[in-house]
């Protein structure tokens, strides 16, 4: 468990694109017109995203860059590392990049290693879709339960420069088997480690759900939300009332299950749920499923990990 002290979210930069646009992410930074970004590849167009992103965010006092991507051995991050001359570390937890990447940059800040630091992620629809299920042009059908990879880029800057949102705490997860195979059921996949990660941390912090204004999961979809909430009625007899999944919200009146992708929780955190005057208390459970193509053809179940991150935010 992490228990952070002077540790604050400065400042945050965001790319959406032109799906997210239509069905109603707000308030980003940048809405792509397309999803090639006036590059040749959806790969280089992320790369170009992440790459925005940190040119928005990096000054002379940033000392760390943290991230990672979808995209293989994350090639958006290290591409748009590139020759920055700023020590950067790759991290890849799936969808759960992001709290485990603000974690270990926070870890960083309160050992007092680094003073400032950036942490970017995105996730393209077009390159993680080629890479996990099959090409979107060859327009392959997809059950309701499958979500919608978002097409998106978050760049956040950390630091113990004091603001109204405060980085309080966390816990990483463990690896758990999600007992499903099928790609397509990402919510399904996930819901079991998120159940399991919000319970530990519940534990390890003497709290209850009551405790916080809102509980948001990252990708879990509509389905995976059920899922979520019913492990925690039926296996712990706890009912959740102030539980929103950041994928499950993403898209207005889209099909399938909602949004899934490194960034989906990111982007949504902070360009809408920091700025609802009711949460003040936030704990965010970050879900990601550690699947692969290779996993999957050899029909094993799909290993899942769930990190927690706990914010304060002054209204």
């Amino acid at each position: 468990m992490f228990e952070f002290k002077d540790i604050y979210l400065n400042e945050y930069f965001t790319i959406a694109g032109p799906l997210e646009k239509e069905y109603g992410v707000k308030n980003c930074d940048i809405y792509l017109d397309d999803y090639y970004f006036g590059e040749k590849s959806t790969e280089n167009a992320e790369i170009k995203m992440q790459r925005t992103v940190l040119n928005n965010l990096i000054t002379s006092n940033t000392e760390l860059i943290i991230g990672g991507d979808l995209t293989n051995q994350p090639t958006a991050f290290g591409s748009a590392s590139l020759g920055r001359k700023i020590p950067s570390i790759g991290l890849y937890s799936a969808c759960a990049t992001t709290i485990s990447s603000i974690l270990t940059l926070s870890s960083f800040i309160i050992n007092k290693t680094i003073k400032e630091g950036v942490f970017v992620t995105s996730s393209h629809n077009l390159a993680a879709e080629k890479q996990f299920r099959f090409p979107v042009e060859y327009g392959a059908p997809k059950p309701i339960r499958s979500t919608f990879t978002a097409t998106a880029a978050v760049g956040i800057k950390i630091s113990n420069k004091p603001s109204n949102i405060k980085i309080k705490g966390g816990t990483l997860g463990k690896v758990v088997d999600s007992f499903v195979k099928d790609a397509h059921n990402m919510g399904a996949v996930m819901a079991k480690g998120a159940a399991e990660t919000f319970i530990d941390y519940l534990s390890q912090t003497n709290t209850t759900i009551k405790d916080y204004d809102l509980i948001l999961t990252g990708d879990l979809g509509k389905v995976g939300a059920d899922i979520f909430k019913e492990i925690l009625k039926i296996e712990h007899n706890i009912k959740v009332n102030n539980h929103i999944d950041a994928g499950a919200v993403f898209y207005k009146n889209l099909e399938y299950s909602g949004a899934s992708g490194t960034a989906a929780q990111a982007l949504l955190l902070v360009t809408k749920f920091i700025h609802i005057k009711k949460y003040k208390k936030i704990l965010c459970l970050g879900t990601g499923s550690l699947h692969s193509p290779l996993l999957v053809n050899q029909k094993n179940t799909i290993p899942t990990v769930t990190h927690a991150l706990y914010l304060e935010v002054e209204k």
